[in-house]
């Protein structure tokens, strides 16, 4: 019950630093809350695609898109690593493309570290409607803390995730150098509403 109100409160706090930054913010309690508000969002014409995400994974987000219907493009189905590329770059025309963030500084800012890009790219330009699901886990008290924590905790638990020769990659303290290419801070949204920010009050992801 406390940590449930906690993250209610801080959740109204991010969305009004949010509003302040030309974004949009909404708060769901249960990942299964979290999915019906993206699906309430979706028809069936529009396009859509997600970059990778233990986030999306855990609230059921891919299996819902294949079950469902929907125009989903899905890098990540595709078989070879040019089909792969195909499809990310494909993505960067969707009308809806999701992804979770890496941390998020409690004054509202945006950290993403990205190897190849392809999801940093769709952040900054592309997609009509960018939607970022993150639990209050990755919230950090300031950017500072939050870019700190998108280079160790979240970049060793996601090359854990998605890279399977993490081994060969030595000392934990080498992997924030060697697992990401791209470190993204959003401050702002060029276009208003563009980016939305799903707050989860559970713990998600990486």
């Amino acid at each position: 019950m406390i940590k449930e109100t906690y993250y209610g409160l801080l959740a109204q706090q991010l969305i009004a630093a949010f509003q302040q930054r030309n974004m949009a913010g909404c708060y769901c309690k249960t990942k299964e809350e979290a999915l019906r508000e993206i699906l309430s969002m979706l028809q069936k014409e529009h396009v859509v695609s997600n970059g990778g995400s233990q986030t999306l994974w855990e609230i059921g987000f891919q299996d819902a898109m294949k079950s469902g219907g929907y125009h989903y493009l899905n890098a990540y189905d595709a078989e070879g690593a040019e089909a792969k590329a195909q499809l990310a770059r494909e993505a960067l025309s969707a009308d809806y493309y999701f992804m979770s963030a890496n941390a998020i500084a409690e004054t509202g800012e945006l950290v993403n570290i990205d190897g190849i890009g392809n999801r940093a790219a769709a952040l900054l330009f592309g997609p009509k409607r960018v939607v970022v699901v993150a639990g209050l886990n990755k919230v950090a008290p300031t950017l500072e803390a939050a870019v700190t924590r998108a280079k160790t905790c979240a970049s060793r638990l996601c090359l854990t995730l998605f890279r399977q020769d993490y081994a060969s990659y030595g000392e934990l303290s080498d992997l924030a150098d060697k697992s990401g290419s791209h470190l993204v801070i959003t401050s702002r949204s060029a276009i208003q509403g563009r980016i939305k920010i799903i707050l989860v009050g559970e713990d998600l992801g990486a």
